[in-house]
């Protein structure tokens, strides 16, 4: 579990050569396309306030935006957009408010937990905590759960930050502020333009469905991810999906595998870095599309069972008896990243 004492340490991230070319703005210019991805929420919303009856038509483009901010939020804290410590933190500020929640609480729950667990015991977000079965029911309510169960190592960070980091305390406090602040004006613009009931659902529709759906659906990936592998495995601990249109549309979230053995490493590299280990993976753990995928584990397993997935290895429940090799297994992906070497210190 995490320690107050976390959220007082500064983080160390790893910079490429070929992040350090880049410029002095963006770190990587593949980032160009992230800007201009974040930018397009704030446009979208823009003219659906400015004319409700375009809510039908951008209300999904709105929700697919958010989860791309998700992504990006994902991807910020791991590898920063920015050589700027100021721009990184107004962009994750940004991002905060289309995501649907501030971006520090990846940190906490994702950075110094899931990378370390990768969904044995002690992870917060492990997708066998009630029960094992891969179906509709758990996955749908997988994002309640996780949420819950994250909520704990979220105030305890917060809690570290002020006793030990007053000044990232105070950068917490102002993301929680312009993320909530954001969301309030909205709403109290909306009423005010369209009045009570109008204004009330445009926000509903414009933003917070979207901000649902984006926080909603990043918990689902992350289940699917992880579902019945094996986290004491080299090669099958984390199920990747290739399509190039999801990952497009995701910077390359899909391949999940070499992200937690690369963890720092910029999203632009995955590609190229899981075509270099996916001959070892196990083949059922690559899968193509994510919607057949879906399809076919949701609506046809229950009917045809052979169709779904089995648990990988002995299950996460069950680790190697040698205390030592759990304890090995379980930080291999997270031991050459600084950030968790801090972390167990």
């Amino acid at each position: 579990m995490l320690n107050a004492s976390d959220a007082s340490r500064p983080r160390v991230f790893v910079v490429s050569r070929r992040e350090e070319k880049a410029g002095q703005v963006l770190r990587n210019k593949s980032d160009r396309r992230t800007l201009l991805w974040v930018l397009v929420p704030a446009l979208l919303v823009g003219a659906q306030y400015a004319n409700p009856s375009l809510v039908p038509y951008l209300a999904w483009l709105s929700a697919y935006f958010a989860l791309a901010c998700g992504v990006i939020a994902h991807n910020h804290n791991h590898c920063p957009t920015f050589s700027s410590k100021r721009s990184n933190q107004f962009f994750a500020n940004w991002i905060s408010v289309f995501y649907g929640y501030p971006t520090f609480a990846w940190i906490p729950t994702h950075n110094l937990n899931h990378h370390k667990y990768l969904n044995a015991e002690g992870d917060d977000t492990k997708t066998w905590r009630h029960t094992n079965r891969h179906n509709v029911f758990v996955a749908a309510s997988y994002f309640f759960v996780s949420s819950y169960y994250q909520s704990g190592p979220i105030q305890q960070f917060i809690t570290g930050a002020k006793a030990k980091n007053p000044r990232f305390y105070r950068t917490i406090m102002t993301q929680y502020a312009i993320w909530g602040g954001a969301h309030l004006s909205m709403l109290a613009l909306g009423i005010a333009l369209y009045g009570l009931k109008e204004g009330a659902l445009l926000w509903v529709y414009s933003m917070a469905l979207p901000a649902l759906f984006a926080l909603w659906t990043i918990m689902l990936f992350n289940y699917d991810q992880h579902a019945h592998t094996d986290p004491f495995s080299k090669y099958d601990h984390s199920r990747s999906f290739s399509s190039p249109v999801l990952n497009f549309l995701l910077f390359n979230n899909g391949y999940h595998y070499v992200h937690h053995e690369h963890p720092g490493a910029h999203w632009s590299t995955l590609k190229a870095l899981h075509a270099e280990v996916a001959p070892h993976i196990n083949p059922v753990l690559i899968q193509k599309s994510v919607w057949w995928y879906w399809f076919k584990q949701y609506a046809l397993t229950p009917f045809f069972p052979s169709l779904g997935t089995v648990q990988l290895g002995p299950g996460p429940m069950h680790p190697p008896t040698s205390h030592a090799q759990t304890a090995a297994v379980l930080e291999a992906g997270a031991s050459h990243h600084p950030e968790f070497t801090r972390a167990r210190s």
